[in-house]
């Protein structure tokens, strides 16, 4: 009886030879779009939402900024640069940019000078105490910021209470002028959002191991030592994130200049105002708004990839 040999190098063919079916072959994906489709039906809301009440009046203010025209009449409008041009060749609106950024570079230094040692506070006190300084600190949320303002205003009115107090107490000869300046466009703007710079750095403080500070105690490390080699370094994260968020709503904010600074303090959402609403310079509006996106977007990105690759670059990853 012959023993049937098979040859390594022979192709095996199979016994079955399936031809492609071509309905078959996407199933997976058609599979893979199905397993998607809940989620996508739960988030279709909020989606149409943003498309409808943002993405599209914002294409809506983009077009109009390269319309070389006044108010909304486009009939014959010529497209051009024209309104960015005249933004960037005009001192007044530059000297206004440069203003917006000086006050809300200051608001940032106020708020985090003010908010750092409440937030170590918070990361240092028992759970029960914690919460009540949050509901403290997150308090002035629930009032609204026009509220908040009339309520400064009447403070540092050159006969409120704070000028009264600074005086009786024999700290300054005459009232200080805190209203329709930078300082009261300042202080309002920290008070509205120093709440965002308090949290942020608690957030990164409750995530620091309490066994790193015993350990450079070990070392010979003191509170201060410590704070700067371990602490501070660890809180960067969220120094970074409250100060972009503080800086993005200064930038941003309308009513607090408005009402505390006027027109001695024409940051940059109050002069959009004014073109768009006042003077029905509806194009140039738009060109200065998205000027004053532009420039906080660039201002935030090269802060946040400064800190990502400098010294600390650890600390964010």
């Amino acid at each position: 009886m012959a023993i049937a040999r098979h040859d390594v190098d022979q192709e095996v063919t199979p016994l079955v030879q399936q031809s492609p079916n071509l309905d078959e072959q996407p199933a997976p994906a058609r599979r893979k779009w199905l397993k998607h489709l809940p989620a996508l039906l739960l988030l279709s809301p909020l989606l149409l939402f943003i498309v409808g009440f943002f993405v599209v009046p914002m294409l809506y203010i983009l077009y109009l900024s390269f319309i070389d025209t006044d108010g909304l009449d486009t009939a014959g409008a010529v497209y051009s640069l024209q309104n960015y041009i005249q933004f960037f060749t005009d001192t007044y609106y530059l000297s206004s940019l440069w203003l917006t950024i000086k006050i809300s570079l200051y608001t940032v230094v106020v708020c985090l000078l003010l908010g750092y040692p409440v937030a170590l506070t918070m990361a240092k006190c028992s759970p029960r105490i914690r919460g009540y300084i949050a509901l403290i600190v997150a308090s002035p949320l629930l009032v609204s910021i026009i509220v908040r303002n009339f309520g400064w205003f009447l403070l540092l009115l050159p006969n409120g209470v704070v000028n009264t107090l600074l005086v009786s107490l024999d700290l300054i000869s005459s009232p200080i002028k805190f209203l329709f300046s930078q300082t009261g466009v300042v202080i309002g703007l920290s008070n509205a959002y120093l709440p965002f710079m308090i949290l942020s750095i608690a957030t990164s403080l409750y995530n620091i191991d309490p066994s790193l500070e015993k350990a450079g105690a070990i070392l010979g490390a003191g509170p201060i030592r410590s704070f700067l080699s371990i602490t501070f370094p660890l809180t960067l994260p969220g120094i970074v994130s409250g100060t972009v968020l503080v800086f993005s709503l200064s930038m941003s904010a309308y009513v607090t200049p408005a009402l505390m600074g006027g027109a001695n303090v024409p940051m940059l959402p109050v002069v959009a105002y004014d073109q768009i609403l006042n003077l029905l310079r509806w194009t140039y509006g738009s060109a200065i708004s998205y000027v004053l996106l532009a420039i906080t977007m660039v201002l935030v990105t090269i802060f946040t990839r400064l800190m990502e690759t400098g010294r600390f670059k650890e600390v964010f990853r």
